[in-house]
C-alpha cells in the first residue's frame, strides 16, 4: 500500500511571500536529481541545495537555512534519522519531511520520533510533494493519520509509560485519542458535538502540554503514554 498525504490543499502563500527553500539530502544522486526537477517546476518553490549524507545535509542546513529539508531516512556516513534529531534540536525553524522506500519501515518511526513533520514514500507523485511541503511549512504533519497510526501499532509494541498526560484536561485527553484514532478535525468536531474551532483550540493546548509540534508527534506520544495500544499493526 502506497503512503498518501493528507487531501487537502495547502493554503497558498500570500502575493509577494517569501518562497518555500528546499534542501534536498539522498545519498542517490538520480533521486536528487528528479526530485529537484520537480520542485523547480512547482510554484513558489525554490530548491536551494543537495546533499548526499546526513552530516553534509546538517552543513548545508545551517548555510542555506531551508524552510524544509527533505531528508532520505537510510543514508551513509550518517543515517536520515540522527540527522533529523541534530536538525531540530540546531535549526528548530526548519522542518523536516522525511524519505523512504518502503511504506512500512522502523526508521520511519524513529524519524517521527526525533522530530521529522512527517513522511512520504519516494514514488510520491509530483503534486503530492509540492501540497505536502507547503502543509510542512504550515506546521502540520503530512502523513495521513490512518497510515500513521498503522505504522506506530507495527512499531511501537507494549509501549512504556513514558509521557505524563496528567496535565490534560479530560477533553484534552479525549481529543486526543481520538487524533490517534486517525480523525481530523471536522471528524472530531462531529463525534464530540462541538465546534470545529473549539477542537483546533483544544488541540493547540494538547500540542503545548505535551510539547509536541504537530499529530505526527501527538500521535506517537499518545502510544507511548499507554493511551493508546498498538493492535497487531491495524489501525
Amino acid at each position: 500500500m502506497t503512503a498518501r498525504v493528507t487531501t487537502t490543499p495547502p493554503v497558498p502563500p500570500p502575493s509577494g511571500a517569501a518562497p518555500l527553500t528546499v534542501l534536498i539530502a539522498d545519498d542517490q544522486p538520480l533521486v536528487r536529481t528528479g526530485l529537484a526537477l520537480i520542485l523547480r517546476a512547482a510554484p513558489g518553490i525554490e530548491v536551494v541545495g543537495e546533499a548526499g549524507n546526513g552530516e553534509e545535509a546538517i552543513e548545508a542546513a545551517h548555510r542555506l537555512r531551508p524552510t524544509v529539508v527533505l531528508m532520505d531516512i537510510r543514508m551513509p556516513v550518517l543515517d536520515g534519522v540522527s540527522a533529523t534529531q541534530r536538525l531540530v534540536a540546531e535549526l528548530p525553524d526548519t522542518r523536516v519531511l522525511a524519505l523512504s522506500t518502503f511504506d512500512m519501515d522502523e526508521y520511519v518511526i524513529r524519524a517521527l520520533r526525533a522530530g521529522a513533520s512527517g513522511f512520504l514514500p519516494k514514488d510520491v507523485s509530483p503534486e503530492e510533494l509540492a501540497a505536502a511541503l507547503h502543509t510542512v511549512r504550515a506546521g502540520e504533519a503530512v502523513v495521513a493519520p490512518r497510515l500513521l497510526t498503522r505504522l506506530i501499532a507495527t512499531f511501537v509494541a507494549a509501549p512504556p509509560l513514558a509521557t505524563d498526560l496528567a496535565d490534560l484536561t479530560s477533553r484534552e485527553t479525549e481529543i486526543l485519542r481520538l487524533i490517534a484514532s486517525g480523525l481530523d478535525n471536522t471528524e472530531i468536531a462531529t463525534t464530540l458535538g462541538i465546534g470545529v474551532q473549539t477542537v483546533k483550540n483544544h488541540v493547540t493546548s494538547v500540542f503545548a502540554k505535551l510539547g509536541v509540534r504537530d499529530r505526527a508527534q501527538a500521535v506517537i506520544v499518545a502510544y507511548e503514554s499507554g493511551l493508546v495500544r498498538a493492535r497487531n499493526g491495524t489501525s
